[in-house]
């Protein structure tokens, strides 16, 4: 079984001089223009016909609308903000260490909770509603970096969109050991596993990365169980284990740090302030082509994830609402799009992670079909809704309230 429980190297089966040159003389040259297929996200009619649709400046600077000049009704959207305000999660508070010692280790029972990576206090409950682009209500602290537990997870799937769309990554059907060391996935079990199946969570791989092993994060209806494995896409888990394997993987492929291949590609690009960072764990340090980076986590599980604040969180909604583009340019493309929003067969309110759909209306169920939330604990979530060209972050709500919520913010658009 592989273990990677140190940060002094990486081991491999076969040797990396050929793979490497391949890989960098792939990435001095132009990159292929960026796949713009697919249907997603088009353009709703209200958005077409007030013209071109707004995008922000760099950041800080955003404008604002009143609600009434954006079709919503300032009233209703004062009870919404009211209540995100009156429903802030208790058990979530500002000692985020506390937090995660209690709901891991107490109420799930993981059986392994020793955190691992940085851990930060959190901030006030906090969000943004955007309407048309536009700021209509900002409250709490919306410029303050804080952890964003699994909606990391977003942020990874989209450098693997990135390098689906350079071709660094040719087919999503590809199993991802032809990609990267033979000693991530070692057995015929795991060589089985394609990019498909650990986007949506559904790879069954096994082993142990970080000092964790895959068992120590499987959780069923009642907590913590050991089970026995599945066929590589034939079960649904969701499992950090895994998803830190990913990250490994997309790091082998993009042959440089994801947070800097998410600013070259998104964040720069729309325009986010420079405040946000993206932690590994304290021994997730690899060395690749000679050079020592780090492997980012894909939440903030064992510590470490996205720390970001509700204004960048809010830009990087506005650009899955545009359909992937930014004020004329396309960033991901919208096959990309179109393949994170398709239904995962063992779970079909699940995408990519994390793209949390409402295709049957039981993830959000006062939202239109069309919404989708990117989400992680807290709750810290990320509403998108092309149906009425609105982006809603939402920090630090009691998870059994955001429909709740979301229906009230709803209610205030009146068009």
């Amino acid at each position: 079984m592989l273990s990677r429980a140190n940060g002094h190297g990486r081991s491999s089966d076969r040797p990396f001089l050929v793979a490497a040159f391949a890989a960098l003389a792939l990435l001095l040259l132009p990159a292929p223009p960026v796949r713009a297929q697919g249907t997603a996200h088009a353009v709703s009619p209200a958005v077409a016909a007030r013209g071109a649709p707004y995008f922000p400046p760099t950041a800080p600077a955003w404008a604002h609308r009143s609600p009434a000049a954006v079709g919503m009704d300032s009233a209703a959207l004062e009870r919404a903000v009211a209540f995100a305000e009156d429903t802030a999660h208790a058990g979530w508070g500002p000692d985020l260490k506390h937090a995660l010692r209690v709901f891991l280790a107490r109420d799930a029972g993981e059986p392994d909770n020793t955190i691992i990576g940085p851990v930060k206090a959190r901030g006030p409950q906090t969000g943004i509603v955007i309407r048309h682009g536009y700021i209509v209500r900002e409250w709490g602290d919306p410029h303050r970096v804080d952890m964003t537990f699994s909606m990391t997870k977003s942020f990874l799937s989209t450098t693997a969109g990135l390098a689906f769309d350079r071709h660094l990554i040719r087919s999503l059907d590809d199993r991802v050991v032809t990609y990267v060391p033979d000693s991530l996935f070692p057995s015929d079990h795991d060589r089985k596993i394609t990019w498909n199946e650990l986007l949506r969570q559904t790879s069954e791989w096994r082993g142990t990365l970080w000092g964790k092993p895959d068992w120590v994060d499987r959780f069923g209806m009642h907590g913590f169980q050991v089970r026995d494995l599945q066929e590589p896409g034939t079960y649904w888990e969701y499992n950090d284990v895994r998803v830190n394997v990913l990250a490994l993987c997309l790091l082998d492929v993009w042959r440089e740090p994801l947070p800097r291949v998410l600013k070259t590609y998104v964040m720069d690009p729309i325009g986010a302030s420079s405040t946000w960072r993206w932690h590994g764990y304290q021994n997730t340090w690899v060395t690749i082509d000679g050079l020592r980076m780090q492997s980012v986590s894909g939440g903030g599980h064992w510590g470490g994830g996205m720390w970001i604040s509700a204004r960048d969180q809010a830009r990087f909604g506005l650009m899955w609402l545009r359909g992937g583009a930014w004020n004329g340019k396309q960033l991901v493309s919208r096959k990309w799009i179109e393949l994170a929003r398709t239904p995962t067969k063992t779970n079909p309110d699940y995408g990519f992670m994390n793209w949390f759909l409402n295709t049957d209306g039981k993830t959000l169920p006062s939202a239109p079909a069309t919404a989708y939330v990117h989400e992680g604990a807290g709750v810290n979530a990320l509403y998108v809704d092309p149906e009425h060209d609105l982006v809603v972050v939402v920090r630090w709500i009691d998870r059994k309230y955001l429909d709740d919520f979301i229906r009230l913010v709803l209610a205030s658009a009146e068009n």
